[in-house]
């Protein structure tokens, strides 16, 4: 629930900041002295090849209505391949809430667990926290515990695995009745603070989106709304927000107008809707859950998915070259 930001709240916040960097810094002399820590990253390098995993919450799920960002990246790469599969759940925590459906979080991780081990991620991009903007920081000491152990967790399934935390972006101040948030931005940005020291603990690559999506906005409401409610984006938003994630990367797309980009834009939606029904089969109760007794047999045909997936991987390959043939005719 959305609470106005009283004083007292602001105390007890910024000593959870103060407390937070502390432990980022000092949790473990494993942290403190690891050889492995640098100075973040200027660009993240990919592979040929590389298999790039989406994990989040609701910012990323709906990313895949629009299939803003492959394009773009696939763009922004050329000549080098990435495949991109959104395991993203629109209300997940680091703890796996929401993907356990109805049972404890636990199981909401071992059915991440299971997602990883059927795809083998080289990359993995993780995008939480978004839920700091309206409950307040005083849960950031607990939230980074489990995002450690998170990150552990991905370095055991995909060993080799390189990792790229994103801060989740600003929210919108729309016009009434929907409320002013510039006080949820103000968790944000100290959120995003806390984020970029703890990632470089990790020794991960950082993508302050907070900031590239325009940061700490000025006091009214949004002249030019990106969200639909202030926190859920539309198409423009995402469009805009794909490309700032690009640019995050240290990566730079070739210019294409939005009509332009159709072609490799209909392969990814494509290719999303297929993974999504893979991992994500609408009747899992009766193909695997409690039910499994009535529908169970049909549980084979879900691989079936597979060799479509690669054959869409293909297609968007195709219309990335295309597109990149055009550019160089001009």
């Amino acid at each position: 629930m959305m609470r106005p930001f009283i004083s007292n709240e602001i105390t007890m916040i910024w000593k959870a900041v103060f407390l937070t960097l502390a432990l980022v810094g000092t949790t473990t002399a494993q942290e403190v002295t690891a050889p492995t820590a640098k100075p973040e990253k200027q660009s993240f390098e990919f592979k040929d090849g590389d298999r790039l995993v989406l994990i989040g919450n609701t910012v990323i799920e709906r990313e895949q209505r629009y299939g803003t960002f492959e394009p773009r990246l696939a763009l922004a790469l050329g000549d080098t391949k990435v495949s991109v599969r959104n395991l993203a759940w629109s209300g997940d925590t680091v703890f796996g809430h929401a993907r356990s459906y109805f049972g404890p979080p636990e199981e909401g991780i071992q059915r991440l667990t299971t997602h990883l081990d059927l795809l083998k991620p080289t990359v993995v991009m993780l995008c939480y926290g978004s839920e700091m903007a309206f409950e307040g920081l005083s849960g950031l000491p607990n939230f980074l515990t489990g995002y450690r152990n998170l990150l552990d967790l991905m370095r055991k399934q995909a060993p080799g695995v390189r990792l790229i935390i994103v801060s989740p972006p600003p929210v919108e101040s729309l016009a009434p009745p929907l409320p002013d948030l510039a006080y949820a931005n103000k968790s944000l940005s100290s959120f995003r603070d806390a984020l970029r020291k703890f990632a470089l603990s990790q020794n991960t690559y950082f993508i302050d989106l907070f900031e590239l999506m325009g940061g700490m906005p000025k006091a009214g409401v949004t002249a030019q709304p990106l969200t639909e409610n202030g926190v859920h984006y539309t198409q423009a938003g995402y469009e805009k927000l794909s490309s700032k994630l690009v640019i995050g990367l240290g990566l730079a797309a070739p210019a294409f107008a939005n009509a332009e980009l159709e072609p490799i834009t209909r392969e990814v939606l494509h290719k999303d809707e297929l993974f999504f029904n893979r991992w994500r089969p609408q009747n899992e109760t009766y193909l695997f859950g409690f039910r499994k007794h009535e529908q169970g047999q049909n549980a084979k045909e879900i691989p079936m998915f597979d060799p479509l997936i690669d054959q869409a991987d293909g297609k968007i390959q195709a219309a990335k070259a295309a597109l990149l043939a055009s550019k160089k005719q001009l």
